[in-house]
């Protein structure tokens, strides 16, 4: 009777012989692998940064506009009948449990100048809870303070690229900039945050609220914003809050039953979780693809095995004719199937590594991010491939008579 250890020994010295058919064999299992471990890392790296962008631009937060109006039966857009006001974030304030902050916003693209220089920038009348709720940090300086609010003062804090375009190298801080014709004393310069799709969220300047109602935009009714901002305490509670402002501002601005809205509450964590899970959708999709190749690996792993059975007849016969069972013929076979797969899928993880990092190197902002689960998963899935493609060959070796194998030639 033959030994495990045996049928080991025998196995890896059958591959030893044919060191160029193990490897071709092989060869379908590292272009599978190899092809999973770049796509995982691709998907995943797509997913981190979509969850970043989310995240940077503010989370569990609902954004009230104004609603749109209709002029000649074409519609204005959104925001075109002002209707928030100051006294709507007040009361919101007041009024509605469940929320870390809430912030008035305007917003205007105006000409900056400092000296000769001078940028176009989009500025943002508000108040310091929406860099809070924005996630916007103060790297120099400081932010608003509520008597600047209070008291409408000529003052700013403008974005990394703003104060780059402006100043170059020279801190901003305490400066004077001029805001279309406007003076405005530089309070702070805020931490770069990058961009969000198209959008430089480093290109932009916040002034007080009521300064830019006052003195820079001027607006048509006083006291009226463009949108307000809320940022919920958790994501869990989100919709109660949304339903609770609605059912304010609808009392504050006595809509009937039977009346549109004058206002639009949109809630961005439901549409961060939707873009979440597209992009993760798009991730899987990618790993179903890649691992097509591992399966046209396995098959070209079961031709091989196959072919070996059919040359090592007489070998399979010998050792049956000493004492081996059909479990030891199956198992040779399985264990070099499984050899094969395993030495293939390191060589492919290892190929999958370098190849993910020369996408990230070579491509423009691409972020991959290569993670233990899908080496693991790689990996087991390779000689799983192994073990299901070569029991086919094993057990078509098992079933071989040892009399008419000694006299296969």
């Amino acid at each position: 009777m033959i030994d495990c250890k045996s049928t080991i020994k025998i196995a890896v010295n059958s591959l030893k012989v044919n060191k160029m058919r193990s490897a071709l064999t092989s060869l379908g299992i590292i272009i599978g692998v190899s092809a999973v471990i770049i796509m995982l890392a691709i998907g995943t790296g797509a997913s981190q940064k979509v969850q970043a962008n989310m995240e940077s631009m503010g989370s569990n937060m609902l954004t009230i506009r104004s609603a749109s109006v209709k002029s000649g039966g074409v519609s204005m857009g959104i925001g075109s009948k002002p209707s928030l006001t100051l006294k709507d974030t007040a009361a919101i304030r007041k009024n509605i449990e469940n929320i870390d902050a809430v912030a008035p916003v305007s917003s205007e693209a105006k000409q900056i100048m400092y000296g000769n220089q001078n940028w176009q920038s989009t500025v943002y009348g508000t108040t310091g809870e929406y860099l809070y709720i924005k996630n916007y940090e103060i790297d120099e300086g400081h932010s608003f303070s509520t008597d600047d609010i209070k008291n409408g003062a000529k003052v700013a804090i403008i974005g990394s690229t703003v104060a780059t375009e402006l100043f170059g190298d020279v801190s901003p801080v305490n400066k004077i900039v001029r805001v279309g014709n406007v003076p405005f004393k530089v309070l702070g310069v805020l931490k770069t945050k990058g961009s969000s799709g198209p959008f430089d969220e480093d290109d932009l300047i916040f002034i007080p609220i009521t300064t830019a109602q006052k003195k820079l935009f001027g607006v048509s009714f006083p006291g009226t914003v463009k949108m307000i901002v809320v940022k919920g305490k958790d994501v869990d509670t989100l919709q109660n809050v949304e339903k609770e402002i609605r059912e304010l501002l609808l009392q504050r601005h006595n809509i009937g039953k039977n009346q549109s809205a004058d206002f639009e509450i949109r809630n961005t964590a439901e549409f961060q979780e939707k873009m979440k899970s597209t992009v993760k959708t798009f991730a899987l999709l990618l790993a179903s693809i890649a691992s097509v190749s591992l399966l046209v690996g396995g098959i070209g792993i079961m031709n091989i095995m196959l072919v070996s059975v059919t040359e090592r007849t007489k070998e399979i016969g010998i050792r049956m004719a000493i004492g081996a069972r059909a479990s030891d013929i199956r198992l040779q076979f399985l264990i070099e199937s499984f050899m094969l797969s395993i030495i293939g899928g390191l060589i492919g993880i290892l190929t999958g590594i370098i190849g993910a990092k020369s996408v990230e190197f070579f491509s423009d902002g691409m972020s991959v991010s290569i993670s233990l689960f899908s080496i693991v998963l790689s990996l087991g899935f390779s000689g799983l491939v192994g073990i299901a493609f070569g029991y086919y060959p094993a057990y078509k070796a098992s079933l071989l008579n040892p009399i008419d194998a000694l006299r296969y030639e």
